[in-house]
């Protein structure tokens, strides 16, 4: 387990090494007032005397190494801290990289919860083993160990007596872990349920407030926290009984010697002062071994958890070269296309050329197909077979990063940044200017909510953007993919939350902006497309038909339904 955790250490792993030998010396500090003990008691055993002197000196002796044991204890944790909290640090980063190499698809089915739980409970974890149970499990495993050694070389006969009954603590030990770990992945999974269900049921907040859906909506959360309770408590109840037993064991290394050993004593089989040095050892075994144990006892879970993060990111990352763009142009092609949610096929061999500088309008029922096409353009998954190209060039043979320089993209769910709109804005090219931000705020028609704001621009989005509404965050959006200023636009049904009084100006806007640049979009909306180069009809993931507006008119009865269902739509009104 320690080698999976080292490659995330670099270089403060030595910090770890020196902590385990300042614990290990805190722990032998911890040992010597026993062996002075014994020096101030040996002598009254042999009918001896000591001075007061000599009783002061070990007293005062025994009160600095308890001083060194606290001091060097201290000092120890300090540096294990520091290591353990750097390697946490690499350890999310390093996550964080291999998360943002996988497909989005494959993000999403992790969950929100489960993905927050791994970067900040699970990930948190880890600083147990790495502060706590590396140097504090070797420095009180290591100290037991050597004094336990000395024993024989005092008295063998003691010694044996003063182990025996470690076997009996261990055996405890096991039968706890064994129980433990039958029961480990249900406790973790349906930790991951609850996490899950939690958030989920505070995003719904709304939801199920609208519809009267509490009582539902409730039973479902409480019923998986209350699987979670059993889970826990059936869990501790298994392991409680074993963990009595082996923590009233362990402690008690006298536990043969005082009554075993008294009797050695009378028979004259071993000697008094033996005896009571033997004695004053065992206190030195029993508490640094019971807390090398209670970190015995994290180590499963330690390991199951390293294997969770590692399972975690299994999936294959997202398809692509280390290459930059190196397109002849911006056409965009797509060849013999075949995409799956899992294991439901949803886009079938779709073929489809958009030349550079061309308008093209994906339209469609809900569920056709629109917006998975546009998210394979900007490669958020991998595809079943065929493939994309863009210049003529695969997407599958650029770097990500690369291809995200050519598109901006917008899509209907949109994501504002708790932070100022005026740095959510200038996302889409970090550089620019205050005057480039304002220019893309005012093309996106922001300026009349803008104005509204106590400090315009300036002003903060809230968390998730609750701060606008549904329609000022999509031009908000759009303000951002404007100042980018990439050659490929792709349009998810940007203009969903406008209201009908700024669509025209909406529209009017991206018009401008998007003239010479190769466009995609997604509309559910026909009339807000007809005026595009290229239509194409998607219907049950298939490409049914494309051309102008006038043409599929005419050759296209798909087309022709939706756009009848469009001018009915246009024409509905609300009597009272």
């Amino acid at each position: 387990m320690f080698q999976k955790v080292k490659p995330y250490m670099g270089g403060y792993g030595i910090y770890t090494k020196r902590a385990a030998v300042s614990v290990t010396a805190a722990v032998i500090c911890s040992v010597i007032p026993y062996l002075l003990l014994y020096q101030i008691i040996a002598p009254l055993l042999d009918g001896g005397s000591l001075t007061t002197g000599g009783v002061m000196l070990r007293v005062g002796i025994a009160a600095l190494c308890l001083c060194g044991n606290a001091i060097l204890y201290v000092h120890g944790l300090d540096l294990s801290h520091y290591s353990a909290y750097h390697t946490l640090k690499n350890l999310r980063t390093a996550l964080q990289g291999k998360l943002e190499a996988q497909p989005l698809g494959a993000i999403r089915d992790l969950g929100n919860g489960r993905i927050k739980k791994v970067f900040t409970d699970d990930i948190e974890t880890i600083e147990l083993l790495l502060a706590h149970a590396i140097p504090e499990g070797i420095g009180n495993l290591v100290t037991p160990a050597v004094v336990i050694l000395a024993m024989f070389f005092v008295d063998w006969k003691l010694a044996l007596l003063s182990v025996l009954s470690l076997p009996f603590g261990m055996l405890a030990m096991g039968m706890m872990f064994k129980a433990g770990m039958s029961r480990m992945n249900a406790y973790y999974a349906a930790g991951a349920k609850m996490n899950n269900t939690i958030i989920e049921y505070v995003n719904g907040m709304e939801v199920v407030k609208v519809f009267n859906r509490d009582g539902e909506s409730y039973e479902r959360f409480e019923r998986d926290i209350n699987d979670y309770r059993d889970m826990t408590l059936d869990w501790y109840r298994v392991c409680w009984p074993w963990m009595a037993l082996y923590s009233s064991i362990l402690p008690c290394v006298a536990l043969f010697t005082l009554p075993f050993g008294g009797w050695f004593v009378l028979k004259g089989w071993s000697s008094l002062a033996d005896f009571v040095l033997i004695l004053c050892m065992t206190f030195a075994v029993g508490g640094p071994l019971l807390k090398a144990v209670g970190f015995a006892g994290k180590i499963p879970q330690l390991n199951y958890k390293v294997d969770e993060l590692e399972r975690l990111l299994d999936h294959p990352p997202l398809r692509q070269a280390d290459k930059p763009f190196e397109g002849k142009n911006r056409d965009i092609r797509f060849e013999n296309v075949r995409f799956s949610y899992k294991d439901a096929e949803v886009i079938h061999g779709a073929d489809l050329e958009i030349r550079e500088g061309q308008m093209a309008a994906l339209v469609g029922e809900s569920g056709s197909g629109k917006s998975t096409l546009a998210k394979l353009l900007v490669h958020f998954y991998d595809l079943d077979s065929g493939r994309i190209t863009l210049g003529g060039q695969s997407l599958e043979d650029m770097r990500i990063e690369d291809l995200n320089d050519q598109i901006a993209y917008v899509s209907q769910e949109q994501f504002l940044f708790n932070t100022s709109l005026y740095e959510n804005i200038r996302i889409g090219k970090p550089d620019a200017s205050r005057e480039e931000v304002l220019r893309a705020a005012r093309l996106a028609q922001c300026d009349e909510f803008l104005a509204r704001l106590p400090n315009g621009i300036d002003s903060m989005a809230g968390d998730g953007g609750k701060m606008l509404s549904g329609g000022e965050r999509q031009r908000i959006s759009l303000a951002r993919a404007l100042l980018k200023d990439a050659p490929v636009i792709v349009l998810d049904e940007a203009t969903a939350f406008i209201d009908p009084e700024n669509e025209e100006k909406m529209n009017a806007a991206i018009s401008e902006v998007i003239r010479g640049k190769t466009v995609l979009i997604i509309a559910h909306r026909l009339h807000t497309v007809t005026g595009a180069d290229k239509i194409v009809v998607m219907d049950q993931g298939n490409i049914a038909a494309e051309g102008t507006h006038e043409e599929l008119l005419e050759s296209s009865p798909v087309y022709r339904k939706l756009w009848s269902a469009a001018e009915e739509s246009a024409a509905w009104e609300v009597r009272a």
